[in-house]
């Protein structure tokens, strides 16, 4: 049996990772990333830069991207449970403007890999919840856009029961509609 367990998205480029976990009664040990794995499985990621987030229940960061530099990331949970989306942001694609949608937790060890030109965000469905990405291109603050959570043309089904309220940075609450930014990457 393989490390990994790739399941594609209907996305192209959007991928799950299952890793193989090996448990015992002191715990348990997985490989979250194995280059020459993701290689030989047709998934050759350069990764440049790491990063850490935590976060309370309602938290909804994104939908975020950047604009000359978009970045590829590799996210994951390793306490709690959110709900993480990636939206087609590729002007030539036959899925511009949808998304996928998919629950990672500290149980179910999913990974999911958003593609450079998709927008990102995710809601925290735990009491809290720490989330861990591996990005391709580095973060540029002066690159950064994205597009409002509930834009009504891409539709995300964000699952809100048990929510009792959203929480958004100033940053994220100003957010435009896909059709009022025109975020297309050619």
């Amino acid at each position: 049996m393989g490390k990994f367990n790739f399941i594609e998205t209907e996305l192209e480029g959007m991928f799950i990772v299952e890793p193989t976990v090996f448990e015992d009664n002191r715990g348990y040990f997985m490989e979250t990333f194995q280059a020459n794995d993701f290689k030989e499985a047709g998934y050759d990621l350069k990764f440049v830069q790491d990063n850490q987030s935590k976060s309370t229940k309602g938290v909804l960061r994104g939908l975020h991207l950047q604009l000359k530099y978009p970045q590829g990331k590799l996210v994951r949970v390793i306490k709690g449970e959110v709900f993480d989306v990636g939206v087609d942001l590729r002007a030539d694609s036959p899925t511009y403007g949808k998304w996928h949608g998919e629950i990672l937790s500290e149980e179910n060890k999913k990974q999911l890999f958003i593609p450079p030109k998709f927008a990102h965000g995710f809601l925290v469905l735990s009491d809290e919840a720490e989330f861990l990405y591996k990005c391709t291109e580095f973060y540029h603050g002066e690159d950064e856009s994205g597009i409002m959570w509930n834009d009504e043309d891409i539709g995300i089904e964000w699952p809100l029961d048990g929510i009792d309220e959203l929480i958004f940075s100033e940053k994220d609450k100003e957010l435009k509609s896909l059709k009022e930014s025109q975020i297309k990457y050619e």
